[in-house]
């Protein structure tokens, strides 16, 4: 049984439709991106949230430590997108950020499953990586190769799959 598409008012808003450009970034305005980024490992590097040890804590039920980071965050995001959607909070260039409601679909399930492996597999899920890269931890650029070649064989077959 195939579920109903429900219309979505505002799936078809582009810039085009609002009568606006794109803003494009080039060159140095993408360093405050850079910056931002490094900024943000330090902080997860400080927080051991790169460490593979709390990441195998955290799957063996041993350590609060890593629910409280991923619970604060759930949290941050679920009060962050609600004072957008009820103050209508424009993005930095005015434009307006539209937050579409998600439908479920058994293969997030699948998907977060194989997700889920693999982190507890490598100790590494795709927000770290490339702070446990720049820690030292060269051996995770297997782990990258390995989520790049999974986003690839996702996207080849994505046309083919149930969702």
């Amino acid at each position: 049984m195939k579920v109903a598409e429900k219309e979505n008012p505002t799936k078809n808003i582009t810039f085009e439709t609002l009568g606006k450009k794109p803003y494009e970034e080039k060159g140095l305005e993408l360093l405050k991106y850079l910056i931002l980024g490094v900024l943000f490992g330090i902080v997860f590097v400080k927080a051991e949230i790169i460490s593979w040890f709390r990441i195998q804590e955290m799957f063996r039920l041993q350590s609060f430590h890593m629910y409280g980071v991923i619970g604060s965050a759930v949290v941050v995001g679920i009060i962050s997108v609600q004072i957008i959607k009820r103050f209508n909070i424009k993005s930095i260039h005015g434009d307006p950020i539209n937050i579409p409601n998600k439908e479920f679909r058994k293969g997030q399930i699948i998907g977060g499953f194989i997700f889920g492996l693999g982190w507890a597999l490598t100790g590494a899920c795709p927000g770290p990586l490339f702070a446990q890269i720049g820690s030292g931890y060269t051996v995770i650029l297997v782990t990258l190769i390995s989520a790049l070649a999974g986003t690839w064989v996702y996207g080849r077959f994505a046309n083919k799959l149930p969702n």
